[in-house]
């Protein structure tokens, strides 16, 4: 099992959604590859959404473009 957090690197404002730099979520997942890139990214999508109520695949975000990804 690896815990990933994943941090917002830019200000986005896409679809009626807003993203601010520095918005993180920690994630769990089975595999030890990029949860962003994984699944379509899928559980990094979940966990945006449960913590701040936004859909960052919508907003056009889930991208590592976008995106910081760090393994504990």
């Amino acid at each position: 099992m690896a815990r990933f957090r994943i941090t917002t690197k830019n200000r986005l404002n896409n679809n009626g959604i807003r993203i601010e730099p520095g918005m993180s979520v920690e994630v769990v997942t089975q595999s030890m590859s990029n949860p962003v890139t994984t699944n379509g990214g899928q559980t990094v999508v979940d966990a945006f959404y449960r913590i701040y109520g936004i859909d960052i695949k919508k907003a056009g975000a889930l991208s590592m473009i976008h995106l910081n990804v760090e393994q504990f």
